[in-house]
């Protein structure tokens, strides 16, 4: 048995025979180490920092924030294990719509449960509802109720020539010159449009809100423009007949039918006479319009001037808006509602107008 080779040494003979094929053996079995190892840290790295636990913690993602810093945001928050298995896993995963705001996170939750919230959106630190046919001060009385800015603070900024440029630039098909006609007591009266906005960075800043409401009124009228029968109307005379149609309207109402009135009397050169403008020039809601608010002096009463006013008297709603654009084609020239039923009923001459105002609102007071 003398002299018979041990594996070792026949191991070495052979590798010596063939070194290449050696060498590319080392490199695969060293490759399959290195990379089963980053396979177990990575797989490792993606459960919970601490599971079970019942700890919770407000995270804020600024906005533009890509994967990578959010995944050293987390990490430095003790949410993730590591910031570069977070980028790896949402990359991989397709998953690049994760939205900015604040979270309630915990350290017990793995990284697909984060990615998934990441995707639904934050916590709503500011969240307010504007109703159709508030006025701006109204608006800025609830921005105040429901977040840190006062409303004065609100007023001044939406009155800020600066501001209004800035969404001139940024609108131009909406926001334009018209609205620093000195004749209105607000440029953007009307510009925010009624609706639901929830804000998930505690850190927003004033002119982003403002900013979101003016491009959703954006929004909307682009994609009414295309159907609009009143092209030779400005969008500001647009906005500002969809504001008159907004307070004339009640729930029941027929809103493009109440436009047709209004643009026939336009059409006819007889003044519009609707009660909100007054009310608006007098900067006061009342129940009942008086002989004596019908004289107020001012650019905003449709009894004394004709044509329509210098400006929207309130924000209006999808509906207005599109009633404004594209009114229904009658001969109508009068309308009135039931204060009991909220019906409105119609008229193309004086003589109908009054017997439908004997029959529904006169009898009613007796």
């Amino acid at each position: 048995m003398a002299g018979k080779k041990n594996p070792f040494q026949l191991l070495l003979q052979k590798m010596k025979q063939k070194p290449k094929l050696w060498i590319a053996a080392c490199i695969i079995m060293l490759a399959v180490v290195v990379f089963g190892g980053a396979a177990l840290f990575y797989v490792s790295a993606l459960k919970p920092v601490e599971p079970g636990s019942h700890k919770t913690k407000l995270v804020t993602i600024p906005p533009g924030s890509g994967v990578k810093e959010i995944g050293h945001i987390l990490q430095k928050n003790g949410i993730i294990q590591n910031a570069w298995a977070f980028a790896i896993y949402a990359k991989s995963h397709h998953q690049s719509g994760l939205k900015a705001g604040t979270y309630q996170m915990s350290p017990s939750m793995d990284t697909s449960e984060i990615v998934s919230s990441m995707q639904k959106g934050g916590i709503a630190m500011i969240r307010f509802t504007v109703p159709e046919g508030a006025g701006l001060e109204e608006i800025a009385e609830i921005i105040e109720k429901h977040s840190s800015f006062r409303k004065e603070e609100v007023l001044k900024r939406a009155d800020d020539p600066a501001f209004v440029q800035h969404l001139m630039k940024k609108y131009p098909r909406l926001v334009t010159k018209e609205v620093f006609n000195q004749q209105i007591r607000h440029p953007l009266e009307g510009y925010f449009f009624p609706a639901t906005y929830s804000f998930y960075d505690q850190h927003v800043p004033l002119d982003a809100v403002l900013e979101t409401m003016v491009a959703k009124t954006n929004a909307v009228f682009s994609a009414y423009a295309g159907q609009s029968t009143q092209a030779r109307l400005t969008p500001h005379k647009l906005l500002t007949m969809a504001s008159l149609i907004e307070e004339e309207a009640t729930e029941k109402a027929d809103r493009a039918k109440i436009s047709s009135v209004f643009y026939n009397r336009l059409k006819k050169n007889m003044p519009l006479q609707t009660d909100p403008t007054v009310l608006y020039a007098l900067n006061r809601h009342k129940e009942k319009v008086t002989y004596k608010d019908l004289r107020v002096n001012s650019p905003y009463n449709t009894y004394k001037h004709k044509g329509l006013p210098p400006g929207p008297i309130a924000s209006p709603g999808e509906q207005s808006i599109k009633a404004a654009l594209k009114p229904e084609k009658t001969d109508y020239l009068y309308f009135l509602a039931n204060v009991d039923t909220g019906k409105v009923y119609f008229a193309k001459t004086l003589k109908e107008h009054n017997a439908l105002k004997e029959k529904y609102i006169a009898k009613a007071k007796r």
